[in-house]
């Protein structure tokens, strides 16, 4: 027998070569129809796997990110399988998962379009209803290369060429179905439910444009018919509030050939962006932040020093100042560390904080540019602490707490990533370990759940960072905080300690709003353009029935106008119904008509953004009403 211990620490004796599914099945039927994949002993497995000696083991189902994968991997052979049946002169290159889906890279005759996913998808539900066996077999290098080699697949011939001379490689049949795959995949696939054909695009073989362009077909699949519709509705609605879109739409921003990936912010989206700034600065001041101002350009031996010029270069713009190198900062760190060099620091002064809204430049590729959301230009709403070492976990907790309460003031959930030392970093694995175990222990000590992203740290420190959950349940990485031994070593900072002698400081790096352009587009589309009263750039607009109502209008806008309120008369000759129509396509929150009853009574008939007629009211008594939403930032 085996012991097997599940995650709840409960062990089971099992006989060996019993599978994961039998296991699963012995333990609960309803785990056992749920069921993707499972860990075992630290490797994710198939539930066909046997269980030939003892370990922990893990059931995954899809809501696991690993289950998923494996989930839409076994799909993507159904979707190939379902191509080659319809068009069976198709070569067959790479189909790995992605995120909310899959593709698959085909080299065809026929050009594929929309229409013909139709098609696609009803021979996938075919191979789907036959639930034929994923089997998995293992087998030399020389007999994948004559498999493949007989089965005409050059893509997968080439992949195998490029493996060890002694490799073991895995192919995987499905009825009259074989791939080139590592696995691990479904039991057969009568578990997959619901597919999707998304979309097409050209490819380059392995990414070089020197090869040949191949199509990609992307889809996407669910155990639930009901959570593909839900998936589908979450698109057609992010279409609608695409920040392109409603940008233009509410005059908020410009995006101009003149200059690609430069934004220009229009006069409204000022005023959505200073309302931003303005808060932000609130917070770091109850938080102890002083704010700096660094130059937008820097000469290269800064940069140098720094380690952006061997490690960041190719991100960077370059220009020369009488004969020398300058670079635009992609980065506000090396200015920050030249403000805390202009004084001599005791250990009474530490820490240190320093926040910077610091506009950078980095050089993008044309092709990934995106509205607000990949830009050459952003403002970051960057801070550096310098602390001594007893102080880090403190400080990295009090910039946890710090994100936490901006992002509940929006609503957002978040969820927390550790990055490690990545293949291009500077320093001691000595210091890279010091500071990736502080990060862990603030992390614990906050009792915050995370995840480790392997080799995803900055070049200079490892990073935790915040993944924040929007209103259609899409993650966007804002906040981070980076751990920096190497910064202070490289411009030899030191404050004096106790001991009267010179010692060197740690530092932090952290942004919560990452970059004021994207997260201006996050929540344009998280609120789809029907921003909180307290951010909204127009707060009230007044209705005027007739002219002989504009006196009136004027009057109360002055008035509100001194209590703080961004508020616009309408004093257009049309009529009251098709200014409020334009009120709500512009998502003003409040809609006031004032015609005779109202100025008899000193009253407004309110209309509510949300919540639509709330009647007439007192105007002082809306007046303190919306001040008061205002004041509070009111979600």
């Amino acid at each position: 027998m085996v012991s097997i211990t599940l995650k709840d620490g409960k062990a089971i004796q099992v006989e060996p070569g019993k599978t994961v599914l039998e296991l699963v099945d012995s333990i609960s039927k309803k785990l056992a129809k749920n069921a993707v994949a499972a860990v075992y002993n630290g490797e994710l497995v198939g539930l066909t796997q046997p269980l030939n000696s003892d370990g922990e083991l893990e059931i995954l189902t899809f809501e696991d990110e690993r289950a998923r994968e494996v989930y839409r991997h076994s799909s993507a052979h159904v979707l190939a399988q379902a191509v080659q049946r319809l068009w069976p002169n198709t070569k067959l290159a790479i189909g790995p998962a992605i995120d909310k889906g899959f593709y698959y890279d085909f080299d065809t005759d026929h050009t594929f379009s929309p229409e013909d996913f139709a098609l696609i998808e009803e021979e996938m539900k075919k191979i789907i209803k036959s639930d034929y066996e994923i089997k998995r077999k293992e087998i030399s290098r020389s007999e994948a290369l004559q498999l493949f080699t007989e089965m005409n697949e050059p893509y997968k011939v080439e992949l195998i060429e490029d493996l060890p001379e002694d490799a073991v490689i895995s192919v995987y049949e499905q009825g009259e179905f074989i791939d080139l795959c590592a696995g691990p995949h479904l039991p057969s696939t009568g578990q997959i439910k619901a597919v999707k054909c998304m979309s097409v695009a050209g490819a380059y073989w392995r990414g070089n444009e020197k090869n040949k362009m191949l199509q990609r077909l992307y889809a996407t699949s669910f155990p639930k018919k009901s959570m593909l519709d839900d998936y589908l509705n979450k698109i057609e609605e992010a279409k609608k509030r695409d920040h392109r879109k409603l940008g233009k739409e509410l005059g908020l921003f410009a995006l101009l050939d003149e200059g690609p990936g430069f934004p220009f912010f229009l006069p409204k989206g000022m005023v959505l962006r200073n309302q931003l700034e303005k808060y932000w600065r609130e917070e770091h001041e109850k938080a102890g932040y002083m704010e700096i101002s660094t130059p937008i350009m820097l000469n290269r031996e800064l940069w140098e020093q720094s380690g952006h010029w061997d490690h960041y270069r190719e991100n960077m713009y370059f220009t020369k100042i009488d004969e020398e190198d300058f670079a635009v900062k992609p980065m506000n760190c090396p200015g920050g560390i030249l403000v805390y060099k202009q004084d001599l620091h005791s250990y009474r002064d530490l820490p240190l904080r320093i926040g910077e809204m610091g506009l950078v430049h980095r050089h993008e590729k044309s092709g990934v540019l995106h509205g607000l959301m990949r830009v050459r230009a952003f403002t970051q709403d960057d801070a550096h602490i310098f602390m001594l070492p007893e102080q880090i976990i403190d400080e990295i907790e009090g910039v946890i707490d710090l994100i936490d309460r901006v992002y509940s003031r929006f609503g957002f959930n978040y969820f927390v990533e550790l990055s490690t030392r990545p293949e291009d970093s500077m320093g001691s694995q000595e210091m890279w370990d010091r500071a990736t175990e502080a990060l862990i222990t603030a992390l614990e000590r906050k009792g915050m759940q995370y995840t480790v992203n392997e080799g995803d740290g900055a070049f200079y420190g490892p990073k935790i960072d915040f993944h924040l959950q929007d209103s259609l349940d899409r993650t966007w990485q804002c906040g981070t905080i980076q751990l920096d031994f190497q910064m202070p070593e490289k411009f030899d900072l030191v404050y004096i300690g106790e001991d009267g002698e010179k010692h060197r400081p740690v530092m932090i790096h952290r942004v919560i709003f990452g970059s004021m352009e994207r997260f201006i587009g996050i929540i344009t589309e998280h609120f789809a353009g029907a921003f909180p009263t307290w951010l909204a750039p127009v707060q009230v607009r007044l209705l005027p029935i007739t002219d002989r109502h504009h006196a009136y209008a004027d009057d109360l806008m002055q008035k509100l106008k001194a209590a703080g309120v961004r508020v616009e008369v309408d004093k257009r000759n049309e009529k009251v119904g098709y200014k409020i129509r334009e009120g709500q396509l512009q998502k003003i929150p409040y809609l006031l008509i004032v015609g005779d009853k109202e100025i008899e009574q000193g009253a407004v008939a309110v209309r509510h953004r949300k919540d639509g007629d709330l009647g007439s009211i007192a105007f002082n008594e809306f007046k303190e009403k919306i001040t008061a939403e205002i004041a509070s930032r009111d979600m």
